[in-house]
């Protein structure tokens, strides 16, 4: 039995408003590159206070070296990766199709991705997405030309880059006393080559070019002390951004190489310090053409990976926590579902949060459990907002804690 349900989230937070105008400083040339580290240590100490503070037991830097430079900005967890990699660009698409120029027919049979204004949601609901002012400028930028792509072969240059999150989040940890109990997130190569892919043979092939250059990325996280995250919501959310809408069959090809690229990335690092974190997207919007999770949940699991964070708690997918009731979980893999949503801005009650948790619970073990939020709160909700639903994830857990008698 587990003496407490340990907590987390799924990585970012609500930047400060200092620190935004900080990077857009340093963008512009106005502020001093050393002046710039000191004053995101700054910040870093303070947001894991912060979750400490909250009740969060397993902590990040809230991605604060991932820049933002506007408060409403989901893609942060993304975009950085143009700073790391040499070989990112943007590419011309083909009629709705992303770029994927030198595919060989059959090479890998995988179905095509569209681009993301043509996925089957936004196509079902294109009026009410353009009528939500937090979609329509979203919305707008699909309609671009231009995707990003990878457009030549890619090569890792962000070891300074990665270095300095993994001291920054070492330094913050030891200040707070709460040392080994950080993680950062890194995107998956999956994610990155679905993207687009300009210059390799097909989007797998890509991918398993990426997963050798991520490794190092990764490698730097856990040797630093950090437990990895590897952010994979390609792996669910892909399948809606097939038009028209493929076999479950056909689309598992897709996460199995998914899979296969994960594998390829986190060769030689212990799989107990690997989480893998699945979502469908995590925009605001109807979410009618997710893939249930239990049509691709076993083939996820072929990753060697010690725990998976997938969302839970928003309501497209706060029923499947039922797939757990006749499905034994694999030895030596922990769930870490959302039971906080960051897709509304109502703040869960700690009641609903231990009620979600001690249901995960009782099916796996509450030894197995790590309540979390279904996905990044920066860039998608208020900080007030966020904080609240952390604080209430907290007082969930110790809720559900006193409930099973842990």
């Amino acid at each position: 039995m587990a003496e407490t349900i340990r907590t987390t989230h799924v990585g970012s937070l609500p930047r400060p408003t200092a620190l935004i105008e900080e990077n857009i400083a340093l963008q512009k040339g106005e502020l001093d590159r050393g002046e710039f580290d000191q004053r995101l240590q700054s910040h870093i100490n303070d947001v894991v206070a912060q979750q400490l503070e909250a009740g969060i037991d397993l902590v990040n830097d809230g991605e604060y070296g991932k820049p933002m430079v506007e408060e409403i900005e989901p893609t942060a967890w993304v975009y950085y990766a143009w700073h790391r990699f040499d070989g990112l660009g943007f590419a011309e698409h083909r009629d709705g199709v992303m770029p994927n120029p030198n595919e060989v027919p059959g090479k890998y049979d995988e179905p095509e991705l569209t681009t993301y204004a043509n996925r089957r949601d936004y196509s079902a609901f294109k009026d009410a997405y353009l009528s939500d002012p937090y979609n329509a400028g979203i919305m707008a930028a699909l309609d671009n030309p231009t995707a990003p792509a990878i457009v030549k072969e890619v090569t890792y240059v962000g070891q300074d880059a990665v270095r300095a999150d993994a001291e920054g989040l070492r330094s913050a940890l030891a200040a707070a006393g709460a040392e080994g109990r950080g993680f950062i997130s890194s995107i998956s190569p999956g994610m990155l080559s679905s993207m687009g892919n300009a210059h390799y043979e097909s989007r797998h092939d890509a991918g398993m070019a990426l997963a050798g250059e991520l490794n190092k990325e990764y490698r730097a996280i856990v040797d630093a002390g950090h437990t990895l995250q590897i952010d994979a919501p390609d792996l669910a959310d892909s399948w809606d951004q097939m038009n028209p809408e493929p076999t479950v069959e056909e689309y598992l090809k897709y996460v199995r190489h998914s899979v296969e690229e994960i594998n390829e990335s986190i060769k030689g690092i212990d799989r107990d310090k690997v989480r893998i974190h699945i979502c469908w997207g995590s925009w605001h919007g109807p979410h009618t053409t997710d893939i249930p999770f239990d049509d691709i949940v076993d083939t996820v699991f072929e990753a060697n990976a010690g725990a998976f964070s997938f969302e839970a708690a928003n309501p497209r997918h706060a029923w499947e926590w039922k797939i757990w009731k006749n499905r034994t979980l694999p030895k030596g893999i922990k769930l870490i579902p959302g039971v906080i949503s960051h897709n509304t801005n109502i703040v869960e009650h700690p009641e609903t949060v231990a009620q979600s948790i001690i249901r995960f619970a009782e099916f796996v073990g509450p030894e197995n459990v790590i309540a979390s939020t279904d996905c990044g709160l920066g860039g998608r909700l208020h900080s007030q907002l966020a904080w609240a639903k952390l604080r209430a994830l907290g007082e969930g857990a110790q809720l559900a804690e006193k409930y099973m008698g842990l």
